[in-house]
């Protein structure tokens, strides 16, 4: 099991229920795992210590799995950029709210929210990153900025 981080594995980040019931063979290359290296340091590990353990939904996606599950071969998450994930017991918007206050992140989307603990939370990591926030559900699109409600 190669660690990424004190709390998160490689096979951790690649798990994927859609791609074994497809047969999806979901292996990052030596440039993907360098990034979910990057990601689990500075956005998981940080957010597993404020908060405890958690489980992420979707790390990495090769380009096949995310098409499979009708994202973009464009998405982060195929870069090695990208998860998803709650925290039991934490409000999205509040976790979301914590992420952008305390950490460096490419781009933060609290997806899917109507309250309490709906939805879940995207974040990426690059270096240097655009330090985006953006509110996604299905009425309304993206929209700029964290919005509770």
């Amino acid at each position: 099991m190669s660690k990424l981080s004190p709390n998160f594995s490689l096979s951790e980040l690649t798990k994927s229920q859609t791609a074994e019931r497809k047969g999806i063979i979901n292996s990052p290359n030596a440039d993907e795992i360098y990034n979910l290296r990057l990601l689990a340091e500075n956005i998981l590990q940080p957010i597993r210590n404020k908060f405890g353990s958690f489980i992420v939904s979707s790390g990495y996606r090769c380009p096949e799995l995310s098409i499979a599950i009708g994202s973009s071969e464009n998405s982060q998450h195929c870069k090695g950029q990208a998860a998803d994930f709650e925290v039991a017991g934490v409000d999205n918007y509040e976790l979301a709210k914590w992420i952008e206050a305390n950490l460096n992140f490419d781009q933060l989307i609290l997806e899917c929210y109507t309250g309490g603990n709906s939805g879940w939370v995207h974040c990426s990591y690059v270096e240097n990153g655009r330090k985006e926030t953006l509110t996604y559900d299905k009425q309304n699109g993206y929209r700029h900025g964290l919005i509770n409600g």
